[in-house]
């Protein structure tokens, strides 16, 4: 059984716990907060668990000629990148602001700290857990400092290699046993070919006492649905109010109407993947009632014959009687009654029936 631990308060994931959903807003609200907290507030209609964001302190994730470089994209807020960025980005105020809604309306809030000092602000604003982005999951000094805060982590893993993904498990475990890997591809939007969700099947192998999970940017549910099947405990997916907006994560989001149908797709597999027993079930006695077949005898048979193959079949019979995955075992014992011809044989008429043959 995967590690289960609390990764918000009063929330559990792995195990047979229900999957985790992040709704990641991420910067898909124009920079507007008016529009953020109607994104939290769709995610919380839509059944979302989280409501997640991306934190910046932009001079400490970019450097000055990034900041500085001309940004002409049709998804551009500004001249240069800094200013786009910037448009973008939110006040420690305004966080705290977001943070309050979240929790008045019910849903959990968090971020993801693109950067040192925005884990460190995160720390100090108590978010419930850490999501580490993929373009930070290969940067080892960030990926310490961050895991030894004890919070809770979950970790992307979209342009990483396996040997990567081994090295960022021994990293974060060393200081912090609570945290999760997610299957990701860092294209927006993802193709189905490169999807690769047998992943989450290997890094179940590689990282047995870990949950898994799976951050996609593709369009549509099927895909995250069926990362589900997998077993994957945690699913991260953008949304947004509108794909056809500024911005290029837009077209790789879900509406609300989609994020609904996820949400509830998701939570009818887990259903049906049941308890992994396998057993005749009470919603299956009117088929078995109807349909199930029991040994009858072939030709009468009189009392003190002892059986033997040639003598049985298998039907559909009233009454009902042994059931045809025992017929093997009523080869060589012997009737104590007279059986008519296509009557049911019944554990009444055989002599020590369930006990074997002494040979």
């Amino acid at each position: 059984m995967p590690l289960k631990f609390e990764l918000c308060p009063g929330r559990m994931i792995g195990g047979s716990h229900p999957c985790f959903i992040i709704a990641e807003i991420g910067q898909n609200h124009q920079g507007d907060i008016e529009i953020a907290k109607k994104m939290i507030r769709m995610a919380k209609d839509c059944g979302a668990d989280c409501a997640k964001f991306q934190k910046s302190e932009l001079e400490h994730k970019f450097n000055k000629r990034a900041l500085e470089r001309p940004y002409t994209s049709k998804h551009s807020w500004g001249k240069t990148y800094g200013e786009h960025k910037r448009h973008l980005e939110f006040s420690h105020e305004q966080y705290r602001e977001l943070q309050k809604y979240a929790e008045e309306i019910g849903i959990y809030f968090t971020a993801s700290g693109m950067d040192e000092m925005a884990v460190e602000f995160l720390h100090e604003l108590n978010v419930p857990f850490f999501k580490v982005g993929s373009g930070d999951t290969n940067n080892f000094p960030y990926l310490e400092k961050t895991a030894k805060k004890g919070r809770p982590m979950v970790v992307s893993s979209g342009m990483q290699s396996m040997e990567t993904m081994r090295r960022v498990y021994q990293t974060v475990k060393e200081h912090n046993p609570n945290f999760c890997i997610l299957q990701c591809t860092s294209a927006y939007p993802l193709e189905p070919e490169d999807v690769n969700l047998r992943v989450i099947t290997e890094y179940q192998k590689e990282f047995p006492d870990i949950p898994i999970g799976y951050s996609g940017h593709e369009t549509g549910i099927a895909i995250s649905v069926a990362a589900v099947a997998l077993g994957a405990k945690v699913v991260e997916r953008h949304v947004t109010l509108d794909k056809k907006w500024k911005g290029s994560d837009h077209g790789a989001s879900l509406e609300p109407q989609e994020l609904t149908d996820l949400v509830k797709a998701i939570r009818t597999v887990e259903q049906a993947l049941g308890s992994g027993i396998k057993q005749m079930l009470p919603c299956e006695e009117p088929c078995h009632s109807k349909l199930g077949k029991s040994v009858v005898a072939k030709t009468a048979i009189p009392k003190g014959t002892v059986l033997s193959l040639d003598m049985l079949a298998v039907k559909v019979a009233e009454p009902k009687g042994v059931p045809p995955e025992d017929i093997f075992q009523l080869v060589g014992k012997k009737v104590s009654a007279d059986i008519e011809e296509d009557d049911s044989i019944t554990e009444d008429v055989i002599d020590n029936y369930g006990k074997k043959i002494k040979c």
